[in-house]
């Protein structure tokens, strides 16, 4: 059975720029026509209104590309988002950190366009810079919360002065639950499964050669916490670069960015996984690969009506790929 149809380059406008392609077969490879290039992008997430929204990491902002491919600022300054979901009323949540001291909060954009802090801090101290967020069938939302690049600042240790790098439950507004401490050396992508038996998580320590480059698997329990010792590993990438953002699918695979097309320091090398979107099963079975001739792939979520479209952000692109399989999107699943 043939998994997948054909990939395609976003039309994007970004000023004076223009990024365009051609449509390819999967099984062809990548046959890309570069008019430009834009700063990174990460984050994106599909609105029904045809709207795909994504973060631009360096420039401050958040973009939106609308249903006829032009594209948008949609919020500047955005506290250097990186990773974008939206809640079950379909307002925007915002995971601002991006190494920036002074932006490290989850916030949520109202309909009027105000922003709400969710969370900023856990007891009594400021987080680290909040990577990615998803959402449960409650309306709670998950975020990681790494840190990259410079320790200045940090203010989350545990009681033997160790850095956390955790990951947190928020339940309502200023609430705040720490559910992973150190079980994940360095959090960044977070799914949960369709079913919520499962919380996933990626890995990836990057500024290193002994880092963790993993996905893992945690057993979600119904209050939002997670159960103690369940921590399974599905996927290893080794010394190559790990895992960074994921979506999850109507059948509970997940579809993770990672990999490199070529090496980018001796920390991450391009030796065995290449730049695409691995789909691996819950039991950690690779079932498929979506080669993607960027680096650096950064994050992917379903869109479109039927949600078979997979919209990938890598380097200075957005990317989308026709899947045979719907993707799973909390907020949307009643709608």
């Amino acid at each position: 059975m043939r998994y997948l149809s054909a990939v395609v380059l976003t039309v994007m406008i970004f000023g004076d720029y223009l990024l365009s392609a051609e449509s390819v077969s999967a099984a062809d490879g990548a046959r890309l026509k570069l008019e430009g290039k834009v700063a990174f992008v990460e984050g994106p997430v599909w609105h029904p209104s045809g709207n795909v929204y994504f973060s631009d990491i360096p420039n401050n902002r958040i973009m939106r590309r609308d249903r006829t491919g032009a594209i948008h600022v949609y919020r500047t300054p955005s506290g250097y988002t990186n990773g974008l979901c939206f809640d079950l009323e379909g307002r925007l949540i915002c995971c601002e950190g991006g190494g920036v001291p002074s932006n490290r909060q989850v916030t949520r954009i109202e309909k009027d366009g105000t922003i709400t802090v969710l969370a900023d801090s856990f007891e009594g101290k400021r987080v680290n810079s909040p990577n990615d967020c998803t959402i449960d069938s409650k309306g709670r939302i998950y975020f990681t919360d790494p840190r990259y690049r410079s320790r200045v600042g940090l203010e989350q240790f545990d009681a033997d002065g160790r850095e956390i790098e955790g990951v947190y439950r928020i339940d309502d507004v200023g609430q705040v639950a720490r559910i992973l401490t150190h079980e994940v050396e360095r959090p960044n992508g977070i799914a949960i499964s369709p079913d919520e038996k499962f919380l996933f998580v990626t890995d990836n320590k990057n500024d290193g050669t002994d880092g963790n480059r993993k996905l893992w698997r945690f057993d979600l329990k119904a209050d939002g916490t997670v159960e103690a010792g369940s921590r399974k590993l599905l996927f290893d990438w080794e010394r190559d670069r790990g895992p960074d953002g994921m979506a999850v699918d109507s059948l509970g695979r997940l579809y993770v960015t990672a990999g490199f097309n070529y090496p980018d320091s001796p920390e991450e090398r391009a030796d065995k996984y290449k730049a695409g979107v691995y789909v691996i099963s819950q039991d950690g079975q690779l079932v498929h690969f979506i080669p993607v001739p960027t680096d650096m792939i950064s994050n992917c979520a379903f869109g479109d009506p039927d949600l078979k479209t997979l919209y990938i952000t890598a380097g200075h692109r957005l990317w989308s790929i026709r899947n045979e399989t719907a993707g799973h999107v909390e907020w949307l699943r009643k709608k």
